[in-house]
């Protein structure tokens, strides 16, 4: 088991995990994360209508701002959010985006 590049906690900075979810598929990504734990990249990328280029690029976004943590096992790479990194450097961050997607989806329906 190796593990890919990805920013140290203390290296973590909210402007670059504001940015990273800023994009509705990022967190899309980020929410499916939320209530699943950690996924195969080929689980969430199979239930969205988004190119498999594409999905990668959205989640290079995420584990280069420190949103998520990527393993790689093989040739299958599992995803799982920081939440406990995010908790301690953000507290009540990530439940308040989540939340807010959460009503947003509500209020369009979803």
């Amino acid at each position: 088991m190796r593990e890919v590049s990805q920013p140290a906690t203390e290296a973590i900075r909210m402007v670059e995990v504001l940015r990273a979810l800023g994009d509705p598929v990022r967190l899309e990504i980020v929410r499916r994360l939320a209530a699943a734990g950690e996924v195969s990249c080929n689980t969430i990328g199979g239930e969205l209508d988004v190119h498999q280029t594409t999905m990668s690029h959205h989640y290079r976004v995420l584990r280069e701002a420190g949103v998520t943590w990527t393993t790689v096992k093989g040739r299958t790479r599992l995803v799982r959010l920081r939440r406990d990194d995010l908790d301690t450097l953000f507290p009540g961050l990530l439940d308040s985006v989540l939340n807010g997607a959460r009503h947003g989806r509500a209020a369009a329906g979803g």
